[in-house]
């Protein structure tokens, strides 16, 4: 087993990077706890608890800065906890050598959509669908990095949601909270600001990972000796993430973001290669 003292460091890097990127530090956990001989299905499981805590950590500080859309969430929580359930009965039964790569493949997906978006776009103009007017996918936040307050307007809520069904069955399978998928259809389906997506999918994968985690702990994967430094680290490097992310630029946080992408789907796909079907 792998000493608790490298796991509570590293999870809280990968604290730190989920609270940045609104990944969640389970997307860097899963392959860290994997690199060093961690079965994968045991690795996914105990992840979970890891999302949780970077949620809880994050999410009360973004919330009290006005960055988190709070209305947005709620009703994204809809469609990610349905998609989490059922996510994490797959994993149950599902070879784990399919796993690494379904990891590496979701991820790509995340990428290829964001790394168009690496300027200092905001979005504050959208034109709104009914739903979107309906439900009211609107608000605003005071930018730090550009000194001035951002208003801003979301779009197909509809496609948002069905986009964060599969976000929320990635996440139940992977234990990795699904905050890359969930940051792109935010920001490129529903047309939110990067910082507003960043810090709404840290609020969102709490949520989801708690549904998704119901299912593990009933199946035995919950090993506490390993959770419990995890949880601690990712939640002392998430409340470090919040104190930066709203004094770094748009490109900053995304350039960020496809950097750790790029070094996750090449050790998954490593992996997977070098398995063997279980």
């Amino acid at each position: 087993m792998v000493s608790i003292v490298i796991v509570l460091l590293v999870s809280s890097f990968a604290g730190f990077l989920g609270a940045i990127t609104g990944l969640g530090g389970g997307s860097i956990m899963v392959p860290f706890l994997v690199a060093v001989g961690v079965p994968v299905k045991y690795a996914i499981a105990n992840s979970m608890i890891t999302i949780i805590a970077t949620s809880s950590g994050s999410a009360s500080a973004y919330v009290r800065e006005r960055l988190t859309n709070i209305k947005a969430a709620m009703y994204l929580e809809i469609f990610t906890v349905t998609g989490a359930i059922i996510g994490a009965y797959i994993a149950l039964f599902a070879p784990s050598k399919y796993l690494y790569f379904f990891f590496a493949a979701f991820l790509a997906t995340s990428f290829y959509g964001i790394r168009r978006e690496t300027g200092e776009r905001i979005y504050e103009s959208a034109v709104q669908d009914r739903i979107s007017k309906w439900l009211e996918l609107e608000g605003s936040y005071f930018d730090e990095a550009v000194g001035r307050e951002i208003r801003y307007k979301m779009t197909n809520a509809l496609w948002g949601g069905l986009g964060m069904v599969i976000a929320g069955l990635a996440a139940g399978m992977l234990g990795i909270g699904a905050g890359a998928f969930k940051v792109a259809v935010q920001e490129l389906i529903l047309r939110m600001p990067s910082k507003v997506s960043s810090s709404t999918s840290n609020f969102i994968i709490g949520m989801t990972a708690l549904a998704g985690s119901s299912v593990f702990i009933a199946s035995g994967l919950i090993n506490l000796t390993l959770a419990a430094p995890m949880a601690i680290g990712t939640t002392i490097g998430s409340l470090a993430g919040t104190r930066i992310l709203n004094k770094l630029s748009n490109r900053t946080v995304r350039l960020l973001f496809i950097v750790v992408l790029v070094y996750l789907m090449a050790q998954m796909i490593y992996k997977g290669v070098t398995s063997v079907v279980s």
